[in-house]
């Protein structure tokens, strides 16, 4: 080691100490240990004494517990009684767990400094160290990386902007693995995605390698010529339609070719404070009645507590939510075909369809009036982020929620809710199977796709839909990959609960997708339904009349593709 090496790793050890000052009134060695004890066990969720704690600072017990006193009244430490309020364990508050995750991403920052960026346009906060090299970690294919490496060519993604398409660019961008830019990511939100490919559609050459779609709008991207066909990829690529759920890889199909890949699947289910209902004796809902039942039990917006937290924001969570309650009044928006894997069948013209808006949409208008009047007030204005966080923060007894949201649940240092939660298929109508639908993203080509590039194209897509990849994701704590027959290889999951109910889903079959069949309308179909339903949530129109409006847009929207 030379002495400017040397220099300049005291310097970096002295970067990252500074901000630890911020984060206790003593910044000594004992005080690090003391907050390592107590983040330490509040992510692991294990009790804390503070006698352990005494003992984890080293100083002396007298010494220690003056200092955790001085702690507990500047409110960096919270006391949490057992039920019996014989004994305390100690967690960290509010107040610090915000401090450490400051200090965290500065030192995150001066780290991604002092290892180097890859170009001084990048910003350092946008690298990931979330990727842990393991021996069960794999690169992309040698093929693809040499040339990478070798014609200095990077992959451009248009990805939806969640966080399992950050995690996917954090592996990619990692410091250590050094296989892209953030910058080669483009991440936005559901509308604007869909926006940017029917744009990038329109243009003479794709700006992006592989693009997301949302699962149901491959009839409209795919009759429109939009993404290509791969069916000769896939067959010569190795990836083995068998090797995923039928279901799921049912979702990729158009008029029988493949048109994608499913790079990732959620499923919808009921979250509920396993907790709450221990305490009071109660069992898991499975109808709308008991639901509505149970709800009511626990609804005291005078506490800011709530029956259910719900996504009933106009648009396409609320659409999403109407077609997948009337699923479970075993009816559908449109009269199609399910087939033995309960999916979409396309079995006639777009054109001779013509919308179900009857009986079971007026029962369904029912139940969501219902539900309204045991949420937050706001409901109407909340979306599935805004829902997901109510419930996180322990506020609601239910949520409807997407799995791959309800990760938060567990992983989120925020969360009020890790380890007390638990998880159904959706409540029904009596008699109707609890189905829970599947959405998620297909992973495309572009058709305008330079011809230069579709080589290197069809090897990412390849890998990032392999084995090797499923695997990295679901050991990083995704419940869920289109490949099921991973599933039994895994091991140290980081949610059991979620993990088993979405398993037992798709063994027993009670997976769906033909809630929302991918016709060429379905997004005029969703925005209709988003607004006619949010209407008669709202009773600026009555149910009947929402229902009669919607019916008469929508098929006069089938009619115009």
């Amino acid at each position: 080691m030379d002495r400017a090496e040397l220099l300049q790793l005291m310097a970096f050890a002295d970067a990252i100490r500074t901000p630890f000052q911020d984060v206790c009134p003593e910044d000594d060695a004992a005080s690090w240990r003391i907050v390592f004890a107590l983040m330490d066990s509040a992510i692991r969720e294990r009790p804390l004494t503070i006698s352990a704690l005494a003992h984890a600072s080293e100083l002396s017990h007298g010494t220690a517990m003056r200092r955790l006193s001085r702690m507990i009244e500047a409110g960096l430490i919270e006391r949490v009684p057992n039920r019996t309020g014989s004994r305390a364990t100690l967690r960290p508050s509010p107040e610090l767990m915000a401090r450490i995750e400051d200090w965290a991403l500065k030192t995150k920052r001066y780290l991604a400094g002092a290892l180097g960026p890859r170009s001084a346009r990048e910003p350092i906060s946008d690298y990931s160290f979330s990727a842990v090299p393991s021996p069960t970690r794999s690169l992309p294919p040698t093929g693809a990386l040499q040339e990478r490496l070798a014609h200095k060519r990077s992959l451009t993604f248009l990805l939806n902007d969640d966080n399992y398409f950050a995690a996917l660019r954090n592996l990619w961008t990692d410091l250590r693995t050094n296989l892209g830019r953030a910058s080669d990511f483009v991440l936005l939100d559901q509308a604007e995605l869909y926006r940017e490919g029917l744009a990038n559609g329109a243009r003479t050459v794709s700006k992006y390698d592989l693009i997301a779609i949302d699962m149901p709008w491959l009839g409209e991207f795919a009759s429109k010529g939009l993404i290509k066909p791969i069916g000769a990829e896939i067959r010569a690529s190795g990836v083995n339609p068998l090797d995923f759920n039928p279901v799921i890889w049912s979702t990729s199909t158009w008029q029988g070719e493949p048109m994608g890949v499913p790079i990732y699947c959620t499923i919808e289910v009921l979250a509920y404070r396993s907790d709450w209902f221990e305490t009071f004796g109660l069992t898991a809902p499975r109808t709308f009645d008991e639901v509505i039942d149970t709800a009511t039990r626990f609804h005291n917006p005078a506490a800011e507590r709530y029956g259910i937290s719900w996504n009933a924001k106009r648009g396409l969570p609320l659409a999403s939510s109407f077609m997948f309650f009337l699923a479970s009044c075993d009816a559908s928006i449109l009269p199609v075909r399910r087939n033995a894997v309960q999916a979409w069948a396309a079995n006639s013209d777009p054109h001779e369809i013509a919308p179900r808006l009857e009986g079971a949409a007026l029962e369904v208008l029912d139940y969501m009036h219902r539900l309204l009047d045991r949420a937050n007030p706001r409901a109407t204005q909340m979306d599935w982020d805004a829902a997901c966080g109510e419930f996180m923060s322990g506020q609601s007894a239910m949520c409807y929620v997407w799995s791959m949201r309800a990760t938060r649940f567990e992983t989120d240092l925020r969360s009020a809710v890790s380890g007390r939660v638990s998880y159904l298929p959706q409540p029904a109508k009596p008699g109707v199977r609890n189905l829970s639908p599947v959405g998620g993203f297909l992973l495309c080509i572009p058709t305008n796709i330079a011809p230069s590039r579709h080589a290197l194209a069809v090897e990412a897509l390849t890998w990032m839909s392999s084995r090797e990849a499923m695997r990295v994701n679901l050991q990083e704590g995704f419940p869920i990959a289109p490949r099921f027959s991973m599933t039994t290889e895994l091991e140290g999951r980081r949610h059991p609960k979620l993990f088993n109910v979405v398993r037992h889903l798709a063994n027993q079959n009670l997976l769906a997708t033909w809630q929302r069949p991918p016709v060429p309308a379905y997004t005029k179909i969703e925005k209709i339904l988003g607004e006619e339903v949010h209407d008669a949530l709202l009773r600026v129109k009555t149910d009947r009349q929402a229902l009669s409006d919607a019916q008469r847009r929508i098929e006069a929207a089938l009619l115009s593709e």
